[in-house]
């Protein structure tokens, strides 16, 4: 059994509440507060809800209607005014019922440009013990060939046998999926090299409606570099969690069968989700190869 480790990397999120937020529906408003800053500003805006961010980069680097997400999309919003204390923002999208802003809630600002390294200090710090202890290190949030060769060179520093230390470079942001050949290039002509879909982030990211035409696209880019697909995030969610899949769900995990490994969340009925996805991908192995039909003959039970 192989051990992987994950570097966290720069994930933003919420942090404090501020005031009493209530839940937020479509057409409400609240505030993205840089790391510190005050709650009013010059407008009074202080009755508003507001939440703190995490990392001062994106509200920094915002702009009047950029979008925001909150929760993995859980609430859709736009950027309606930006301050020195940090951004207003108007719910565009949201669940009926409304939801209710939490700290250590995920963030994702896709129209904005954050400027922020793949590594962090806790990551540098985090890889001393990776390099020891682990088989493969995960390397979350990468989003270019530059993000590659930093890791590369601090895991050089690290042990003289680097090089056989398998990486796996999360896919989870726009600008990943643009530089995705230069980052691929300069991975997998060093080290042993997989592909993980990071379907959460990366869903919030792009949009959810071009979440299949990118894994389609990930799919044919890894096949043709030779390198592995890790095919992540709620596969059998359902299953996992409440005992029962969803007919979505199983149809999902069934084309999961053109990636090399797929990766469960935790749940108690994980075992049995286990059990169901063995089965599913033995049986949809016989007419599928990675992204190319076997064309076997169709038979019923």
């Amino acid at each position: 059994m192989r051990i992987f480790m994950d570097l966290a990397g720069p994930k933003i999120r919420t942090g404090k509440i501020l005031g009493k937020p209530g839940k937020l529906s479509i057409g409400d408003r609240f505030r993205i507060l840089r790391p510190g800053a005050e709650v009013a500003d010059e407008k009074g805006g202080s009755a508003l809800p507001s939440v703190e961010c995490t990392l001062e980069e994106p509200v920094l680097a915002s702009r009047v209607g950029d979008h925001v997400f909150y929760d993995d999309g859980k609430l859709g919003c736009v950027v309606e005014e930006i301050n020195a204390n940090g951004l207003i923002v108007l719910v565009e999208q949201g669940p009926e019922g409304g939801a209710r802003l939490k700290p250590e809630k995920g963030l994702n600002f896709p129209d904005a440009d954050l400027g922020i390294a793949a590594l962090t200090d806790k990551d540098r710090k985090d890889l001393h013990f990776i390099a020891r202890h682990a088989d493969g290190v995960q390397y979350s949030f990468v989003q270019s060939a530059d993000d590659v060769r930093q890791l590369t060179d601090l895991l050089a520093q690290l042990r003289d046998d680097w090089e056989n230390l398998a990486l796996v470079l999360k896919i989870e942001t726009i600008r990943a999926i643009d530089n995705l050949p230069e980052i691929i290039a300069q991975a997998a002509s060093r080290q042993p090299t997989a592909i993980m879909i990071a379907r959460g982030d990366l869903a919030v990211e792009i949009g959810f409606a071009r979440m299949a035409e990118m894994q389609e696209e990930i799919l044919w880019l890894a096949e043709a570099a030779h390198i592995p697909v890790i095919w992540a995030t709620q596969v059998l969610e359902n299953l996992v969690k409440k005992g029962r899949p969803s007919r979505g769900e199983m149809t999902d995990a069934a084309m999961s069968a053109r990636a090399e490994c797929v990766m469960l969340n935790k749940g108690p009925h994980l075992l049995e989700a286990i059990e169901v996805l063995d089965t599913l991908l033995h049986r949809m192995g016989q007419h599928q190869h990675k992204k190319t039909a076997q064309l076997r003959a169709l038979e019923s039970w």
